[in-house]
């Protein structure tokens, strides 16, 4: 126990706050009805998470090295776990949104001191079988993320896909104070809060940008307003980092083609493959009247393909040029998802059956392959930092896919049923609407709008596909990516060299 220990603590932790990226999709409708939330709120509910995640990763990253690892992984894990206890007490969709965001802070202090941790405490085989485990335990928890959910919202309630990471963490805790040593970074780094704080309002501001510009008007005051704060904040953090010592980011980075590619296709997969997905829950169970244990069944062929292919791909493909693994796993996506895009009012679940499972597939090739590119395209000492920044920006393009097909989906289905009653069916209320709309308007404006995000998808997917064939190439005489563990679908991942700095 004491050898394995700290990959099994690590794991936990791991495990838990991947599983919450996922496990909300299929309770949404059920928040919906308990807490008379919009679809605006849903997609907080989803984004507020993200985007903590994706925000503070970096930022966090750097504090670790300077305050500790363990310490930081364990304040982490307990703000983790308060703020679960708060989205499952919440009384008002407003208060899970702020509950929500509070738990990506801690699954940023976690998530960015897990692989520092097990680099701290093993080495040779030993590390190369810990990554494994860790890769396997990433990839269930993605897998299992919907289904866990079904069955807890439809067993005891959604607030339960919350209030069960209180067990979790706690045992968390426990085996870390046990069994995991501590570690810190070269003396003499610094906290980039200038860099942190202006990434933040950056990617924030301009995801409630997309969001409020779907729902009120690209041209409103606050639509622009959050748009100017996002441009304005992003100009600091260059400002910022092109001055810092010791910079969250080196920009420098960026002129190298191939890095901007790799960080382009994580924008364009995680939006691709995943930002449509809480759509087509609401859908399965608002329009379709499934069941939140059906409905997360019938998303099984992404989660499913995805980690199969992952699975055999890495060793069916060692030695094939990234930029053709990756481009051609975002053309796949990006098929996938157009072929979602086929419903009408008569549609059930086993039309997105096919589209589904390209998308898995194309998920399956991309997500092992990007850290390595990442880890390929810059020098060794730079190689924490472009680890990090894929993880970012694999969970901002989450957060913004989210917001943007969230926003094609209204602005379709507007033009159906009115603005109002769009955004209450989108919103998981259809039910409520009989009386008002027939129930074959609801399902042919649902589709109608659901055609549109996944069209919207699919075009995301093929432009970014087509950009990394073109901007990532390795030089002759250069070795390619490093091997990686299996990534989780929908997750951010790194297969870094772990002795280096997450950040």
């Amino acid at each position: 126990m004491r050898t394995w220990g700290p990959l099994t603590a690590v794991s936990l932790g791991t495990f838990m706050l991947l599983l919450d990226v996922t496990i909300v999709v299929v309770a949404l409708p059920d928040m919906a009805r308990a807490l008379g939330a919009s679809l605006g709120d849903l997609q907080w509910v989803i984004d507020g998470y993200a985007l903590a995640l994706a925000a503070l990763l970096l930022g966090v990253g750097a504090a670790a090295d300077v305050l500790g690892r363990r310490r930081l992984n364990i304040i982490g894990t307990g703000i983790f776990a308060l703020a679960s206890l708060g989205c499952g007490l919440a009384s008002d969709a407003g208060l899970l949104v702020a509950a929500r965001a509070a738990q990506g802070l801690g699954a940023a202090a976690m998530f960015a001191t897990t692989l520092p941790l097990l680099g701290a405490a093993y080495q040779g085989r030993d590390r190369s079988v810990a990554l494994g485990v860790w890769g396997a335990v990433s990839g269930a928890a993605a897998a299992l993320g919907p289904i866990v959910g079904g069955l807890l919202t439809e067993g005891p309630g959604w607030r339960w896909i919350f209030f069960v990471n209180l067990p979790v963490s706690v045992a968390s805790i426990w085996l870390t104070l046990r069994l995991v040593p501590e570690s810190k970074g070269p003396a003499g780094r610094r906290i980039d809060w200038a860099g942190t704080a202006s990434f933040a309002v950056f990617a924030g501001a301009g995801t409630y940008g997309v969001l409020r510009g779907g729902t009120h008007g690209w041209t409103s005051t606050a639509t622009v307003a959050a748009f100017a704060a996002s441009v304005l904040a992003l100009l600091c953090f260059v400002l910022v980092e092109r001055r810092a010592a010791q910079p969250l980011l080196d920009l420098r980075l960026l002129r190298k083609p191939a890095f901007t590619g790799v960080l382009v296709g994580a924008i364009g997969y995680n939006a691709a493959a995943y930002g449509v997905i809480p759509y087509l829950s609401i859908w399965l169970q608002t329009v379709l009247g499934m069941s939140p244990v059906r409905g997360s069944l019938v998303l099984l062929p992404l989660a499913g393909m995805s980690f199969l292919v992952a699975a055999v791909g890495g060793r069916l493909l060692h030695g094939v040029a990234p930029r053709l693994v990756i481009g051609v796993g975002l053309l796949l996506i990006g098929t996938g998802a157009l072929c979602m895009a086929v419903l009408d009012a008569e549609s059930s679940w086993t039309s997105l059956v096919a589209g589904l499972t390209v998308t898995g597939v194309g998920a399956g090739l991309v997500a092992p392959a990007l850290a390595g590119a990442a880890l390929a395209s810059v020098p060794p000492a730079n190689a924490g930092m472009a680890g990090g920044a894929v993880n970012t920006f694999r969970q901002l393009g989450y957060a913004v896919g989210v917001a943007l097909f969230g926003t094609v989906l209204t602005s379709r289905m507007q033009d159906s049923l009115g603005r109002e009653a769009a955004h209450t069916a989108a919103g998981g209320g259809a039910s409520a609407l009989h009386g008002t709309v027939s129930s074959d308007a609801v399902r042919s404006a649902f589709a109608t709008g659901l055609n549109g995000a996944s069209l919207a998808a699919g075009v995301a997917g093929l432009v970014a596909g087509v950009l990394v064939l073109v901007l990532v190439r390795t030089p002759k005489g250069e070795p390619g990516p490093v091997p990686v563990p299996v990534a989780a679908a929908g997750t951010p991942k790194r297969a870094p060299r772990v002795e280096e700095h997450v950040r």
